[in-house]
């Protein structure tokens, strides 16, 4: 039963769906999918962008008063995330406490993302 479940979501994978497609329709966890697909000798796809990195808009807002959660919102980037992307940007982040004093954040500066 496994191998044909197995064949069976190497199919549906192959023919474009993804592994929480697989999760849902077949009631598996993502592991169990993974490791089928793997097991019938199936190439997983990598998701995502290879490398993401910081752009100067979201640096400069940080730099300017804004906090981490609302440089990454416009793009839909988690705190972690945000964080990791200012840092290898090299950006110097403040302590715990919100913005440096004297800064003030206007709503163009939280919600612009070009």
């Amino acid at each position: 039963m496994t191998d044909d479940l197995g064949v069976t979501l190497k199919r549906e994978y192959e023919d474009g769906a993804t592994v929480r497609d697989l999760m849902a329709k077949h009631h598996l966890t993502r592991h169990r999918v993974q490791t089928l697909l793997l097991e019938a000798g199936t190439t997983l796809r990598n998701v995502g962008p290879a490398k993401a990195a910081a752009t100067p808009k979201m640096v400069a807002a940080y730099e300017n008063g804004a906090t981490i959660v609302e440089v990454g919102k416009p793009y839909g980037l988690s705190y972690g995330v945000t964080r990791r992307l200012l840092l290898e940007a090299g950006v110097e982040l403040r302590g715990r406490g919100g913005r440096p004093a004297g800064t003030r954040i206007t709503r163009d500066d939280r919600t612009s993302n070009t």
